[in-house]
């Protein structure tokens, strides 16, 4: 489509979380690092919320590729809508872990002696669940559990949570006190002000490997800042879309006028639902 136009080697907006695209603004910077120093200081409870599209999922896939493979054993879980047993299994298959008893008390204990042999090789052990505002409670329960498997002196599995704000309600319950308890460290990811916004927009057309300037106008960029309010994932659904019109129209660049008549179609749309509606309910469904 436009990548050619543009000289793109890929999009550079799409959704898809993608970690060779990530830009930590100082929120994601401050984050990274507290998750950072949550799984090296083995403080084996960790919590990241923040709204739908604000950057969760590429934050711990870029977490998780950023950590040394000989020294860390990683597994992420990102369909929590599960039994505890399931989830059991589920966590045994991504570390390929073989459960001789197919069953709750078969997997915990085959997740014990690979976490052991993991501890005695001197490799730290991390479990992400993401969208665990999903979880049941009594999974949630099951999952306090697997953070009882210790040696007297660590903890021999890092469990980080993240989900929504939704998450920290769920946490608070009466039911689930003990679990709240043993989270250390806790994250919150907020939307990007209008100084990170230009950046990540001229951050990712970097990375597509354009060497256009200023495709994006700075007035344009004001105007989606306004429309998104710093959320990555709307303000890469405005740019895509504003690349689309300014390729059709075969300008290089994407001025106010351009963003301008983008968004009001996704307020507005083709028909009564309207396009704006239909990607804000998409996005605060988790989809």
């Amino acid at each position: 489509m436009y990548c050619d136009f543009f000289g793109f080697s890929e999009k550079p907006f799409t959704i898809t979380p993608n970690p060779h695209f990530v830009y930590l603004s100082g929120i994601h910077r401050e984050v990274f690092a507290r998750l950072l120093y949550g799984v090296d200081s083995h403080a084996g409870f960790i919590a990241l919320t923040g709204e739908v599209g604000t950057g969760k999922t590429t934050m711990l896939r870029t977490l998780l590729s950023q950590l040394d493979p000989e020294k860390y054993t990683c597994a992420l879980i990102f369909n929590p809508c599960m039994s505890g047993e399931q989830l059991l299994a589920g966590v045994c298959r991504e570390f390929t872990i073989t459960a001789e008893e197919q069953h709750r008390s078969g997997y915990l204990e085959a997740l014990n002696r690979f976490l052991i042999e993991q501890n005695a090789a001197g490799r730290t052990v991390v479990l992400v669940i993401d969208e665990a505002q999903n979880l049941d409670p009594d999974v949630l329960e099951q999952v306090r559990l697997i953070s009882n498997l210790e040696t007297e002196r660590d903890k021999l599995i890092q469990i980080i949570l993240a989900g929504q704000p939704e998450l920290d309600d769920i946490l608070r319950r009466h039911n689930l006190r003990q679990l709240n308890q043993r989270i250390t460290v806790r994250c919150r990811l907020k939307p990007m002000d209008m100084d990170d916004t230009t950046r990540y927009i001229n951050h990712r057309l970097r990375i597509s490997g354009s060497r256009i300037p200023d495709i994006f106008s700075s007035a344009a960029i004001k105007r989606i800042f306004r429309f998104s309010r710093g959320t990555p994932r709307l303000i890469n659904v405005a740019c895509e879309q504003a690349l689309v019109v300014a390729w059709t129209r075969e300008t290089t660049n994407v001025t106010r006028a351009i963003a301008a008549e983008v968004i009001d179609e996704l307020h507005q749309g083709n028909d009564r639902d309207g396009l704006y509606s239909r990607i804000v309910r998409w996005l605060f469904a988790g989809k």
